[in-house]
């Protein structure tokens, strides 16, 4: 995917098993990384406990913890979150996606530049991000 890796050796962890959802369904267990052929899952990029769904509100939030806290992939990664939860959810859920607190060098900026309506929509007009973004998410059958 990318050559040159920021973080060449990430650790990859076990899978936990599953607690039974009851509310709207948004599981991240199978977008990969844009680095490494791992899924954010494997990395703990994304864990069950980070996904908050309050489905009487229509609310959805996801934290990331990127593997290092100079990720340059977090916003690609918070973009690939972002999309996979846009085709699975109904358009009434308000989608939130914050980078884990601590966990990332610029993170005020990259939390408000991944739920800026108007970035969103400019980057997802970038053919080069849509490539990336398709290329991490599974292929809808």
């Amino acid at each position: 995917m990318v050559t040159g890796l920021i973080n060449e050796n990430p650790i990859i962890y076990p899978k936990k098993e599953r607690r039974l959802r009851t509310d709207t369904s948004t599981t991240d267990e199978d977008i990969k990384d844009p680095e490494h052929p791992n899924t954010l899952e494997d990395l703990r990029v994304v864990t069950e406990d980070s996904v908050e769904v309050d489905d009487e509100n229509s609310y959805v939030r996801v934290t990331f913890t990127p593997t290092v806290e100079h990720c340059s992939m977090a916003t690609v990664i918070g973009l690939c979150v972002r999309v996979k939860l846009l085709r699975s959810l109904p358009s009434r859920y308000k989608i939130d996606i914050r980078v884990a607190p601590g966990s990332h060098a610029t993170e005020d900026a990259l939390n408000k530049q991944l739920n800026d309506k108007e970035r969103v929509a400019a980057a997802l007009e970038n053919p080069n991000l849509v490539e990336m973004v398709d290329e991490c998410l599974p292929s809808e059958e």
